[in-house]
Formats: C-alpha cells, sequence, structure tokens
C-alpha cells in the first residue's frame, strides 16, 4: 500500500506494539511508520488512503493497545520530530517526539523557568498536547503559545492556542489534525534553582509513585474536587489483581504490569475498579488512559 521508494522512514509491518507501550502490553500494527523528519511524515501522510484507521503513538505512555493489535497505520514519533531549541527570549520550540522531561530540563538549562512539572510526565510533548497533560499541579497548555499541525494530507498549518478549547485532560482542535511541534512561553529565572526544583520534584515522584515498574502513568482523572487514588484505595482495592494486571500498592491510581499481564487483564481490573467505586460511591472513575485496538475474541 505504501510506496518506500519515495520516503525515507522506516516502515514496519505486522510490528508488536507491546515493544512501543510503557505497559508493555499489546498486539500488532499491520503497519508501523517511523518518519525520518517532518517533511517526510508530511510525504507518508499523503500515501495514508482517506479510509485508512490512523494513529499516533510516542513513548506510549498513555494508551493500551489491545491484544488483537490494530488493523490499521501507526505512526511513531519516539525519537523522531525532536527539534528542540530556544527561539526568543522567553520562548522554545519542541518537537512532538522530545520526551516531556528533556523539555523540562532543556528550558532550566536556558534559564527559563516555569516547566520543571514536565519533568513529571512520562510521554513525549505530543501526548502532552494531545491530553493537556500535567504533574505536580502545572499543565502543559498553561505553557503553550501556538502549535504547528499536520492534516491527514500532509499539509501544515500553524495554530494559535485560542483555536483550541482546553480542560483538565481534553483538548479539542480542528478534526483531522495532529501536532507536530509547539512554542511554550516561559519565564526567565535561575537555571540551578530550576534543577533543584526538578531533582526534588522527582524524589517526590520516586517516593510516591512504582516509577520502576510497567505502567501508564495515572490510569484515571481526577473527579472535581477529589483523587481517584484516594478512591480507589478507601475501596480496598491497593493489590488487586487480575491476571498480570495489579493495582499499585504505592499508588492507587496506577495499575501496573507484573510480568506476564495482557492487555485484556488490565482492561477487565481497569473496569473492576470504576464498578467498585461507583458502588460505593456513586462516581464514574473516568479513563485518562486511551484504549485503542482490536480485542482477542
Amino acid at each position: 500500500m505504501y510506496d518506500t521508494a519515495v520516503l525515507r522512514g522506516e516502515l514496519r509491518l505486522d510490528e508488536p506494539l507491546a515493544d512501543h507501550t510503557s505497559w508493555r502490553v499489546g498486539g500488532p500494527a499491520r503497519y508501523f511508520y517511523l518518519p525520518a523528519d517532518q517533511a517526510d511524515l508530511s510525504a507518508f501522510l499523503r500515501q495514508v488512503p482517506a479510509s485508512e484507521p490512523l494513529h499516533w503513538l510516542g513513548l506510549g505512555s498513555n494508551v493500551l493497545v489491545r491484544d488483537g493489535g490494530i488493523a490499521g497505520t501507526v505512526i511513531c514519533t519516539r525519537k523522531r520530530l525532536k527539534m528542540l531549541q530556544q527561539v526568543a527570549s522567553d520562548r522554545i520550540l519542541a518537537g512532538v517526539g522530545v520526551p516531556c522531561a528533556y523539555v523540562a530540563r532543556f528550558c532550566v538549562e536556558q534559564n527559563l523557568t516555569g516547566g520543571e512539572f514536565l519533568a513529571g510526565i512520562p510521554g513525549t510533548m505530543g501526548g502532552a498536547l494531545a491530553m493537556n497533560a500535567g504533574a505536580f499541579g502545572g499543565e502543559t497548555w498553561e505553557l503553550v503559545q501556538t502549535v504547528t499541525t499536520v492534516d491527514r494530507v500532509g499539509n501544515l498549518h500553524q495554530r494559535d492556542r485560542s483555536g483550541f478549547r482546553i480542560a483538565y485532560r481534553e483538548v479539542e482542535g480542528p478534526t483531522g489534525e495532529w501536532f507536530v511541534a509547539c512554542e511554550l512561553l516561559l519565564a526567565s529565572g535561575d537555571g540551578a534553582a530550576g534543577r533543584k526544583r526538578i531533582k526534588s520534584l522527582l524524589a517526590r515522584r520516586s517516593a510516591t509513585q512504582p516509577v520502576n515498574l510497567p505502567s501508564c502513568g495515572s490510569v484515571f482523572r481526577n473527579p472535581e474536587g477529589d483523587y481517584s487514588a484516594r478512591l480507589i484505595e478507601a475501596a480496598g482495592l491497593k493489590g488487586y489483581r487480575i491476571g498480570g494486571a495489579c493495582v499499585s500498592q504505592k499508588h492507587a491510581n496506577f495499575i501496573i504490569n507484573m510480568g506476564h499481564a495482557t492487555a485484556a487483564d488490565i482492561e477487565s481490573l481497569m473496569t473492576h475498579v470504576q464498578n467498585v467505586v461507583m458502588q460505593q460511591t456513586g462516581l464514574l472513575l473516568k479513563p485518562e488512559v486511551r484504549v485503542i485496538g482490536q480485542a482477542i475474541q
């Protein structure tokens, strides 16, 4: 279906997505593309049929790919689209393939502050833009001034933040466009102090979250005025297991892969947690993680 002779990136067939998600689960993608750069991405998109299901992956930290995989095309920006530069005294340009933690460190190296919280987001800027990811009280779109998007036929668009509806863990913009870069507005400050803040935030994260085990980060959004972790813990679900999936003993809003979990185990555990919390509190926990792909029948 794709003419690789005119492309400079890497096209793989039936690529196991467990190798590309932080939960380490997921079936294969029929087509899996690693673009060489922004121009190559546009060239590839011009070849994608209008009817072809299209998905995007960065670090795969906020997605659950079902065990049957994806009967479509996945574009992976991990280690791709990784431009990162200071473009004004108080602004940086970041590509969507750059890990958020790298952006946080780059900012303080330029004596720019306000982006330290990005160090606690376990994904790329692409995922952070798509869901207004946050950590330690900060949210991605608090910094965003402009974005570059690409549509299904490879055309690039410059968009101001006013063209998007931004909410807690939600971003809504022009249909059929995906982020490829963003410009962030920061404040001049003390880089050394910023580095100390990042170090402190990461130490807090390590002390309160199972950072060394396969997970997706927070599974459920926090309901208004409360915390999903508190509700899950109060429901007595810490340590609850289905197959190889387990509610973390360290942080109840994390589900960890104990080493042999399937995507079905994780999805079943998510549903169980929702049902128990609903029965006990009347609140329906809304997933923060995206669930995509096909289950094995």
